[in-house]
This record gives structure tokens, C-alpha cells and sequence, in this order.
């Protein structure tokens, strides 16, 4: 039985962040800073700039996410903090249109991407991390957690298009499915605010 461990994404660790995002799929090219940027900005970057960008972002902390580890290597990885922090989700109008949570509420965190290495694909890597992320958001003070997952209805889908989760693995969390955003893509949320374990 493999053992799955989860750490906060800290600059002693960016050559496993990197592991875990260039196991297959658009992980490499993205460098998990599609969530951080408009569209606008986003189409004038390339992948170095994005890698420079990630990794500033990383050493200046605090941690925009964790890597999780099978038997020690690195094979995942997720994105999560307070959405004020991730210019995307504002601008996203499906977003937007659906939230109920003022956009200038720090204490409102996001999961936003989810990579794991091909290699690793459905061993449970997207719960671990899930409920590490929701952990470590509980730990920094955040009151509730929102998620934007792919409602697979039990079909196969491309990975690449499942990088928002889905929505089975956030109801396994705890989360509450709040509305459809349009077809195919729920929003979601875990209030932590009664939380007592954080």
C-alpha cells in the first residue's frame, strides 16, 4: 500500500513542485499561474515568464499551495488561498455570477487547480490533497472555502479539462454543491467557521 503524504509548497521544495506539475498534461506550461492572472495578462506571458513568476510567488510566501507524495516523490499538486489573492476568479462571470461571498473577503480562500502525475492518476491523490488544502486554510484563518469542479456525471473525461476537481471529490470532502454555473461546472463551498480542529 503506497504511503501519500502532503506538504505546503515552500522554496526548499520547488524542484517537487515542478516534479509534480510536469508529469503530463498542461501543468509544465502553465505553471499553476493561469489562476493568478486575466486573460489579457495571461496570453502576453510565456512559460519562462511563468515559471519566474511561480517561483517568486513561492519564495515570498505564504505557501499557494501543497505537493503531495507517494512513498516520498512528488506526484501532485494544489493551489489554494483567499480568492483576493487569485485575480482570475473575480473576472471569471460564471464565477462571479454565482458567488454569495463579497470578493474583497480575505478569509473567502479557493481551490483552484489540481495536477497529478499521470503516473499516479486515480490512487486517491486529488482527496489527499484536498483535505490537506482545507486543513491548511482552516489553520490560516479562513472562514469558508469555495471550489469550482467539473461535474463529471460519472463519464471519462480528458484530464487536462479536469483540472478544477471534481465535483465527487469535493462532496467527499465535506463541501456543499450551491449552484451550477452552467453545465458540466458546480460552485462549491466548506464553511469552516465552526471548525474547532484548526
Amino acid at each position: 500500500m503506497p504511503t501519500i503524504t502532503t506538504e505546503l509548497a515552500t522554496s526548499d521544495r520547488w524542484d517537487d513542485v515542478q516534479h509534480a506539475l510536469t508529469g503530463g498534461g498542461d501543468g509544465a506550461s502553465c505553471q499553476c499561474i493561469w489562476p493568478m492572472l486575466s486573460n489579457k495578462d495571461w496570453n502576453t506571458t510565456t512559460t519562462p515568464q511563468r515559471t519566474d513568476m511561480f517561483r517568486a510567488e513561492i519564495d515570498e510566501g505564504p505557501p499557494p499551495g501543497l505537493v503531495a507524495y507517494v512513498n516520498g516523490e512528488a506526484a501532485g499538486w494544489i493551489r489554494v488561498g483567499p480568492r483576493t489573492a487569485q485575480a482570475r476568479i473575480p473576472r471569471t462571470r460564471i464565477i462571479a455570477a454565482s458567488s454569495a461571498e463579497p470578493f474583497d473577503d480575505p478569509s473567502v480562500w479557493a481551490v483552484t487547480c489540481f495536477v497529478v502525475r499521470r503516473e499516479h492518476r486515480g490512487t486517491g491523490l486529488n482527496a489527499a490533497l484536498l483535505r490537506a488544502a482545507v486543513d491548511y486554510a482552516a489553520a490560516s484563518g479562513a472562514r469558508l472555502v469555495e471550489g469550482y469542479p467539473v461535474d463529471t456525471r460519472g463519464e471519462k473525461q480528458r484530464a487536462n479539462d479536469l483540472f478544477h476537481g471534481t465535483l465527487n471529490t469535493f462532496l467527499g470532502a465535506g463541501f456543499t454543491e450551491q449552484t451550477v454555473m452552467k453545465p458540466g461546472r458546480v460552485l462549491v463551498t466548506l464553511d469552516l467557521s465552526s471548525r474547532t480542529d484548526a
